[in-house]
């Protein structure tokens, strides 16, 4: 085997795209195109050939540069391959690593798109099967495993909900959790609205993630940022966006008029501990009606996705929910339109794209944890980070200053979306 630089795109994107088990949209060509404009990164797009000069292997490189002419490179959710093959990782291992010290690269980081072992949906191991045996692989190789995190710790999350599309929609359905479910039967009471792929939406897209920021007190990336995310892969059919609309005038319409009837229905009722519940159901109503009528504009964005797509997989990647109505359900309608049009595109599986390991009820990440969990998929968890070190006490170094770093980027992004 030999390695190789430089691989001419389209024959990267055939190998990367058409690989049976580890295809994956950070990987592709466009991801490294993308990250070169929009992460000040430089990609490189590497791997190996055979003695017929067939690829066996690739890796989408991101060379980040640092002081001194000193830079790392970082391979997300790669390397394509068989992992099965222990001299295709070694080898081209091998190759990256003469690769990156040429360039005064400190270390590899790698996180590969590997299940550790399988889980139940509460996040027990239900069977010996597990890639432990690959973790000590390679680590004899010379790779630093970070560890089993449980949050966010790192780059790329280490547990995800995997959806099975290959069962038909009718089958998922049916194994939704029973809130999951209640929702979805009801339909769309309130008559919102779905729009997709149109780059007019990435104002009202930004709004719902400044308020999903806000609330959560999180970070999120520039407007033009999302923008481009989905501009440059959309255009080979690797993104799509969605937004849910409520139509001020026409929801307050039905609501005005299910008041109406609950009230005339109170009126009939003998009942008072009916007379009571009732009164309960009035009180969240109006409370709805007068959050609906706060709000400005005539339509409001709800809820909120940008998703990539590639190979035989689609990814929930950004999203934010509207601070005031999230009892609307918006999210339930988004992400079930996503699984809809996922399963007629022809897609096996959805990637829920991230959660932590089981929170407890306070924390801050336990809604979205739960809610994902309830739309009954694969409680996935992946063998984790991996640096492989080429000098020891930059590195250190490098790794003393990083938190630092991240602490003062996230401050700023704070109060920019505070300003904003």
């Amino acid at each position: 085997m030999e390695f190789v630089e430089n691989i001419e795109k389209n024959k990267y994107e055939k190998f990367v795209e058409n690989h049976k088990t580890k295809s994956h949209f950070l990987q592709s060509y466009d991801w490294g195109t993308f990250s070169k404009e929009n992460k000040n990164v430089t990609p490189y797009y590497v791997g190996l050939v055979d003695d017929k000069n067939k690829l066996v292997a690739t890796a989408l490189l991101l060379q980040r540069k640092l002081y001194l002419g000193y830079s790392y490179y970082y391979s997300p959710r790669g390397f394509v391959c068989d992992y099965d093959n222990k001299d295709v990782i070694k080898e081209l291992t091998n190759g990256i690593k003469e690769f990156a010290k040429k360039k005064k690269a400190l270390f590899l980081k790698i996180d590969p798109d590997i299940k550790l072992q399988n889980l139940d949906i509460d996040g027990n191991k239900i069977e010996e099967n597990n890639n432990y045996e690959l973790v000590n692989y390679l680590k004899s190789l010379g790779y630093k495993h970070l560890g089993y995190n449980k949050a966010f710790e790192h780059n790329q999350p280490r547990y995800t909900f995997r959806l099975d599309l290959t069962q038909g929609l009718e089958s998922i359905k049916n194994n939704f959790h029973s809130t999951t479910k209640k929702v979805i039967n009801k339909g769309n009471p309130y008559e919102l609205e779905v729009f997709k792929n149109d780059e007019k939406y990435i104002d009202d897209f930004y709004k719902t993630m400044e308020d999903t920021a806000n609330r959560e007190n999180i970070s999120i990336y520039s407007k033009e940022y999302y923008l481009n995310f989905y501009k440059d892969l959309h255009k080979n059919n690797h993104s799509d966006i969605y937004i849910v609309y409520l139509n001020k005038k026409k929801t307050l319409n039905i609501l005005n008029k299910n008041l109406k009837d609950m009230k005339t229905n109170q009126e009939n009722l003998t009942s008072e501990n009916k007379k009571k519940e009732l009164q309960n159901q009035i009180d969240k109503l109006e409370k709805l009606i007068n959050e609906i009528k706060e709000v400005k504009e005539d339509k409001i964005p709800l809820s909120s996705i940008i998703t990539a797509k590639y190979g035989d997989k689609v990814w929930t990647i950004h999203g934010g929910n509207h601070s005031m109505l999230r009892s609307m359900n918006s999210n339930y309608l988004i992400y079930y339109e996503i699984i809809k049009d996922a399963v007629e595109e022809g897609y096996k599986t959805i990637d829920f794209f991230g959660t932590s390991y089981n929170p407890t009820k306070d924390d801050p990440e336990y809604g979205i944890w739960l809610f994902k969990k309830r739309l009954g998929g694969e409680y996935t968890e992946f063998i984790g980070e991996f640096d492989y070190i080429f000098k020891g006490f930059t590195y250190k170094l490098f790794n003393m200053l990083v938190p630092i770093h991240r602490k003062i980027s996230k401050i700023k992004s704070k109060k920019k979306n505070k300003q904003n």
